[in-house]
């Protein structure tokens, strides 16, 4: 029998041991977490911190902060009807984007999945090619296809459809259903592939016993695949309204905002009253109330959409 003094012993050298291992695997983590979480504090935590100070000032961007004015850059913006415009257009375009992602990146996904196994590795690359090419490029191409010599009015002269080429993008309702297609287009390979990757969880048996027990294509989706999806489509929906709720390069390159701002977004009204003012020296401090106000709204935005899903799962 082992006497309890050598037991005890034995268990302090364990711990002790244990105990270094463990504190030298956590700064091992520390370390390899140390990049990420500088960039992190530079180009995400000090922006958003003197985004802050910069409202407070009347200031062109140039020069010292000396010209102090208080709340004065938000009493502003929050009667500016301009903000409110591009603001508007940016929900529009967000609930487009998301009507047009959801249900059709997981349509395609299933397609893929269930019908289209032996080739679907094509298929996802075709689909996935517009969200790695550079969205002002896809904005310029986009745009040379519905100008008015572009591709879409010669298909339709040619069919029959219209008599004469239409502005696509010189009138307001039409060009920002263009703007919604294109940004719905750049990012459907992207949550298609979050789809497919959530259908590889599907259990197989429980499929299988569905089937034998006489359930169809659409009884597999309702009471099988979109409960099991769940969780999945819960990342998928927040992806794209935050995504979408930060479009500048393509509607830049698309439309520039117009016609008539119709299809201003928020982040171009930004970009404007800093770097490219209609009326006089840049406004650095009141584009960084905007900022500021536009970054509370879309926090409030995802707050309200987290408590809808989880009232919606319960």
């Amino acid at each position: 029998m082992i006497p309890n003094d050598n037991v005890s012993k034995a268990s302090a050298v364990k711990s002790s041991f244990g105990g270094k291992q463990a504190r030298k695997r956590i700064w091992w983590a520390y370390l390899f977490i140390l990049p990420q979480l500088i960039f992190f504090i530079v180009f995400t935590i000090y922006p958003i911190v003197m985004s802050y100070v910069y409202s407070v000032y009347e200031w062109t961007g140039l020069g010292p902060l000396e010209d102090f004015v208080g709340l004065e850059n938000y009493t502003r913006i929050i009667t500016d009807d301009m903000f409110w415009n591009s603001f508007k257009n940016t929900f529009i375009y967000m609930i487009g984007v998301t009507l047009l992602l959801m249900p059709g990146s997981l349509l395609l996904a299933i397609i893929l999945n269930n019908v289209l196994k032996k080739s679907s590795v094509f298929y996802r690359t075709i689909y996935f090619l517009p969200v790695v090419t550079t969205t002002a490029i896809v904005g310029i191409v986009l745009r040379n296809v519905f100008g008015d010599a572009g591709f879409i009015n010669e298909m339709f002269l040619e069919i029959g459809f219209l008599d004469e080429p239409f502005s696509w993008l010189g009138s307001p309702v039409p060009a920002m259903i263009v703007v919604i297609l294109a940004g719905s287009w750049k990012f459907f390979g992207m949550m298609m592939v979050y789809w497919l990757a959530g259908l590889q969880t599907l259990p197989k048996d429980v499929v299988e016993a569905a089937r034998i027990d006489g359930a169809n294509s659409w009884n597999l989706l309702r009471y099988i695949t979109i409960p099991i999806l769940l969780p999945v489509g819960t990342v998928i929906l927040l992806l794209c309204v935050t995504s979408s709720l930060h479009v500048f390069d393509m509607v830049m390159t698309l439309t520039n905002g117009g016609p008539y701002y119709s299809t201003d977004m928020v982040d171009l009204f930004i970009y404007r009253k800093a770097f490219s003012p209609d009326d006089g020296l840049p406004a650095m401090g009141y584009a960084s109330a905007a900022g500021v106000v536009f970054g509370i709204a879309t926090f409030a935005i995802v707050l309200v959409l987290g408590w809808i899903v989880r009232r919606a799962k319960q």
